[in-house]
């Protein structure tokens, strides 16, 4: 078991290797394996970045993360020019079923309301906004409708797509489910792999949810 002051050294490098974001700007404190992330950074995927990172490191068990977002005033939208952008973004993604879904703008967050059908529409209408100028933070409500399924069927149909993909992947991951949600745990050793993992949960069918707990680190033997 790593201390807390081992872990908030990992979780500094690992903010630290991340380019994505700007580790100098964020605070880590470590108690119990919570960690509690503060500071400001100038855009909300850089807000993320930081939180996937502290997930990332062994050791921590939940993150609160309480990074304020500063938008820069040649970024600076109101809440009439974000939401514009939110409804052109999910018109424009083929994925997103735009007309199920409806959102609120108030103080650059993005509040997403509504039902899909299926977890990876929910994924890309969450990934169409994230990106964009002026937001500040997200907050998802959309909901998962589709038929329910077996949770040892969805379970057999993830391991499969792992094997057919790489059987590393289906050897190291640890795959639990429950009422449609799907918890994924295990070591990776790269972004493709961790992405090759979610992929294979978020496109099977009878997933209302993907919990990623995967963290970075090299395969034993």
């Amino acid at each position: 078991m790593k201390t807390d002051a081992q872990v908030q050294q990992d979780v500094l490098h690992e903010l630290k290797w991340d380019s994505r974001v700007e580790e100098t700007d964020v605070g880590v404190e470590v108690d119990n394996g919570v960690v509690t992330l503060t500071g400001t950074v100038s855009s909300y995927p850089k807000r993320m970045a930081a939180q996937e990172a502290a997930h990332r490191v062994t050791g921590v068990l939940d993150v609160a993360n309480d990074i304020q977002v500063h938008v820069p005033g040649s970024q600076e939208r109101t809440d009439t020019d974000i939401a514009q952008a939110v409804r052109h973004s999910l018109e424009w993604d083929v994925v997103v079923p735009d007309t199920q879904i409806r959102s609120t703008v108030s103080k650059g967050w993005v509040t997403l309301e509504g039902e899909v059908g299926a977890w990876h529409e929910r994924d890309a209408a969450e990934r169409a906004i994230r990106n964009l100028p002026g937001v500040r933070g997200m907050i998802s409500k959309l909901e998962v409708s589709l038929p329910s399924a077996k949770s040892e069927t969805i379970h057999d149909e993830i391991e499969q797509a792992l094997e057919r993909r790489a059987e590393r992947h289906a050897k190291h991951i640890t795959i639990d489910v429950r009422e449609g949600t799907v918890e994924l745990r295990g070591p990776v050793e790269s972004w493709a792999e961790r992405e090759a993992i979610l992929g294979a949960a978020r496109y099977t069918p009878g997933v209302k949810k993907v919990e990623d707990h995967l963290q970075f680190a090299p395969f034993a033997g």
